[in-house]
């Protein structure tokens, strides 16, 4: 309902009060029974038309690319980088070599999505839909920050353990001797160097 018919609901009670209050106003019982009925009926209108103000979410900030311009998905892995305390370069090297911006892909293993993550590890970190973009970059900037954590801070073993798992890694002290492996934590991280602008500064170390 109108806010204009919530004020003339007011204006039929303030007329109430107004003819109970003047001499050989209708006032008691009938009053008290009238004034009961419009305020049942005025109650719901004024909840109606307050309602979204109750009820509608502040709009969310869009979160700035912290990457190079033309970088897809920028804002979207800055935001989820963010959320996770990790470095946006990185996670956008990561998506680079798994994906290469592209939500849709799928390896044999049965990973997909932007961050290729395998159907029990996207169950377990809550995504329904790997395909879904903001799902995907979601899951994989927590399960990155997992491996980060479980490693110190190590990027080159919480790379390798975004790959091989963390059991490998564990295993071997290090990146294992696996050449996919070995490959991938030298191309993420020289993506991700490339996306802070300092790509001569990388050690392509695997230990």
């Amino acid at each position: 309902m109108s806010v204009e018919a919530v004020v003339a609901r007011v204006e039929q009670l303030q007329q109430l009060v107004s003819a109970a209050a003047a001499p050989g106003g209708n006032g008691g019982q009938d009053f008290a029974s009238q004034l009961t009925a419009a305020t049942s009926a005025a109650l719901p209108a004024a909840s109606v038309a307050t309602a979204p103000a109750t009820t509608m979410a502040a709009p969310t900030a869009s979160v700035p690319s912290a990457l190079p311009p033309g970088v897809p998905y920028g804002a979207e892995i800055t935001a989820a980088a963010q959320r996770h305390g990790i470095d946006p370069a990185l996670l956008a090297g990561l998506v680079r070599q798994e994906s290469n911006f592209d939500p849709n892909a799928g390896s044999p293993a049965g990973a997909r999505g932007l961050t290729q993550l395998m159907p029990g590890t996207a169950a377990g970190l809550g995504v329904t839909d790997v395909t879904d973009p903001l799902q995907s970059l979601e899951g994989g900037a927590k399960y990155l920050k997992q491996q980060l954590d479980a490693f110190g801070g190590d990027v080159t073993k919480a790379l390798a353990a975004y790959n091989a798992g963390p059991g490998a890694v564990q295993r071997y002290g290090g990146v294992p001797p696996y050449a996919e492996t070995q490959n991938y934590v030298q191309k993420v991280q020289a993506f991700a160097a490339v996306y802070r602008g300092t790509p001569t500064s990388l050690p392509y170390s695997t230990v």
